[in-house]
């Protein structure tokens, strides 16, 4: 491995060209040029009503992503990033190759029978993108291709499918399509029939939804600025004129979603935020007409309904934070001295989904920590579907279960040893059919790993879930590398599942772990609670225990561990790089969420407002100050740091680019050591990445062969 120096001289002449054209530092006397890019430091103060902040890479905020120097100083780390991955880029090229070699490049979904046709995805060998299809009545009719995904991504740099939804007369599709990145989507129809493109664009929309006319569509525009979803309009086809506005929500802090019942007989407008719900409804063949309240919003109570028969299913937190299910009738809605019990709530048990069926009601809820299927008739007999091993996922497949009159249930299941399974089970008879298990090519065998679940005590007393998995052999004697990963916000769960690209790690001898920390609700609505707003601290410390019990129980070696997380698990990676980065030998933050304090002061920013439940405004006492005793930007001082590979995409519109930048401006100036300090930018992609399957694999590649070389592994 060549040292710091020798490595900066072989890359210098490649970066001059670029480096140059971007804004850098200099001393009154000439110097040496610096081969890593310094982002020049501008006078910038922050106002804030608790207090104002000087940013002197404030300037590196570019809303219309033109400013030259803004793009020199993205390109110039993209270069400086490129040339550090040279000197591995062989291992990259081989991961790569493991990788795709382990996919069926030409598989398949199951098949799943709505409305007579039975509608699939499939790829093709060497292709990108999927290509949605169904067949009339049979797999074996002739194959009616709904979208082809690779011939939409043509002379497109990116491509993303939103959804698609077909009207109830099977004539008609509907889709959303993105070429941005930003998750913009432009809303689009074609009769089936002729091939005809009925609408042209819709922009910018969220989501969607038929009418039972099949002629009227219900979307919800987004704003033009927050990018929030806001308004819900009805486009008739053939209609002249603007389409007209149903509803337009004025609380920012709600986002605005439509969808139809499962049972198809209602529309729905859902309104959500952190702290609240309100539903509004309205009769699915008669769109002319007004939606009207399900239930008030109400803050603190959070629900969601869905229609069977002469009543509607409610999954609740009304007086149950791990919710329960209740029924009312069509009609008392409103009245909530008419709501029953269905499933009562537990302290035990948090009822995350369910789905609804005439003779039966399927729930997802986790125990424990894992997430299961329970099935309960509706005279109150109750069975658990079948899980064999802890720890291990079982979940509802929703798109998997379109029709309510049936007694087999679609679900699917992994761990982090077993590929995806998809079974139907008939919950009166009890027989199950394995449908399809996600193929892995080459050598691997299942009966090569192990997975396990171990619990690290956080420092406060409580008990982290753990789940690792590892390579059969594996000896916990402290020699071990360790790739840690955790998300830990927004409530949203870790769960272990398998991942036939994590097979390049565990065969090179790493340990994998999921650190299943405070902010997501793998453990109930208070552990969600206990990691956001001014809890969210624990979030950060949990991850730092849960590392220093894997080391000290000999699952890593005290000098091999790893960390990786995005988006707000990239917060996560930030603020534990700043409260422990010894512990870790290298760190990959992937879209980071690390100026919070700046970014939650700024309502024009994309979905600021929506935030606030999560966590605080920082325009009032005492968010202000919590929030910047844990936002990475402001928290970077002088102090060695771990290696660091960042990454962002110039359209992301969930964590803006300029984030990650300034928090790499800011590592360069502070830090007190040189260890590696990448940062890639990619110019024609947003939050996810590039959009094809085999470009977000070659991302995934040199992600691992970062962290392999740094552990010293060269093959």
């Amino acid at each position: 491995m060549p040292s710091q120096v020798a490595f900066r001289t072989l890359v210098l002449a490649a970066l001059l060209a670029l480096a140059a054209c971007a804004p850098m530092q200099h001393s009154e006397a000439p110097a040496e040029p610096q081969a890593e890019p310094q982002a020049e430091q501008r006078p910038f103060v922050v106002v804030s009503p608790e207090g104002n902040r000087e940013d002197p890479w404030y300037w590196l905020r570019d809303d219309e992503r033109e400013d030259p120097d803004v793009i020199a100083y993205l390109e110039a780390e993209n270069a400086w990033y490129e040339a550090y991955e040279s000197r591995y880029a062989g291992l990259v090229d081989t991961l790569f190759e493991e990788i795709v070699g382990r996919i069926k490049q030409d598989d398949a979904t199951v098949p799943v029978f709505d409305n007579g046709y039975w509608y699939y995805a499939r790829y093709e060998e060497g292709k990108q993108y999927p290509i949605h299809a169904r067949r009339q009545g049979s797999m074996d009719a002739p194959e009616e291709i709904l979208l082809d995904g690779n011939a939409m991504a043509e002379g497109h740099a990116f491509f993303g499918l939103g959804s698609y939804e077909v009207s109830d007369d099977n004539r008609l599709l509907a889709w959303t399509e993105d070429t941005v990145g930003r998750r913009q989507y432009v809303l689009k129809v074609r009769d089936l029939a002729t091939g005809e493109l009925l609408t042209t664009g819709i922009e910018p929309v969220s989501s969607f939804t038929w009418a039972g006319d099949s002629r009227t569509l219900f979307y919800v525009e987004n704003h033009p600025v927050t990018l929030l979803s806001y308004r819900v309009r009805r486009h008739e086809l053939g209609a002249a004129g603007e389409d007209p506005v149903v509803y337009e929500e004025a609380d920012t802090s709600f986002y605005t979603y439509v969808g139809r019942s499962r049972s198809r007989d209602y529309l729905a407008i859902y309104l959500s935020s952190t702290e609240a719900t309100e539903v509004r409804i309205l009769a699915a063949d008669d769109p002319a007409g007004e939606f009207r309240l399900f239930l008030p919003r109400e803050r603190g109570h959070l629900y969601l309904p869905d229609h069977q028969g002469d009543r509607w299913i409610v999954r609740t937190n009304k007086d149950a934070p791990n919710y329960r299910l209740m029924s009312v009738p069509v009609g008392a809605e409103s009245d909530f001295s008419e709501w029953t019990d269905v499933v009562p709530h537990s302290e035990d048990v948090f009822i995350q989904s369910f789905l609804v069926f005439d003779t039966f009601l399927a729930i997802g809820e986790r125990s424990d920590g894992l997430l299961r299927v329970r099935v309960r008739n509706w005279d109150g007999e109750e069975q658990y579907l079948p899980a064999d091993q802890v720890p291990s996922t079982t979940w509802l497949s929703g798109n998997g279960n379109p029709r309510l009159d049936t007694t087999v249930l679609r679900y699917a299941y992994t761990s982090m040893t077993t590929p995806t399974t998809i079974y139907d089970i008939d919950v009166v008879t009890g027989a199950r059919t394995m449908l399809k298990r996600d193929p892995v090519l080459g050598d691997f065998d299942p009966a090569n790993y192990a997975t396990e679940r171990t619990w690290a005590q956080a420092r406060d007393g409580e008990k982290i879930p753990v789940s690792l998995v590892y390579r059969k052999g594996f000896l916990p004697d402290g020699t071990a590398p360790l790739y840690q990963y955790a998300y830990g916000s927004y409530g949203s769960s870790s769960d272990p599942r398998f991942s036939s690209v994590r097979l390049s790690l565990l065969d090179r001898g790493f340990v994998f772990a999921i650190a299943h920390i405070r902010g997501g609700q793998e453990m109930g609505r208070h552990w969600y609670d206990d990691g956001r707003l001014l809890n969210k601290m624990n979030t950060f410390t949990d991850f730092v225990d849960v590392t220093r019990h894997l080391v000290r129980e000999g699952y890593a070696a005290p000098d091999k561990v790893f960390a990786m997380g995005g988006s707000a698990g990239g917060l996560l990676m930030g603020t534990v790089a700043n409260l422990a980065p010894d512990l870790y030998a290298g760190m990959v933050a992937h879209v980071p969420f690390v100026d919070v304090v700046t970014t939650m002061l700024d309502e024009s920013i994309p979905l600021t407002t929506n935030e606030f439940d999560e966590w605080g405004n920082p325009s009032f006492a005492p968010w202000y100050q919590y929030m910047l005793s844990y936002s990475p930007y402001d928290n970077v001082r002088a102090q060695h740091y771990p290696p660091l590979m960042v990454t962002t995409g110039l359209y992301d519109s969930q964590v803006q680019y300029w984030e990650p930048a300034k928090w790499v401006a800011k590592l360069r100036a502070y830090r007190t050591n040189d260890a590696p300090l990448i940062f890639r930018t990619t110019m024609e992609a947003g939050h996810g990445g590039r959009s094809g399957r085999f470009e977000r694999l070659r991302e995934t590649a040199q992600e691992y062969a970062f962290i392999i070389d740094l552990a010293g592994i060269r093959e």
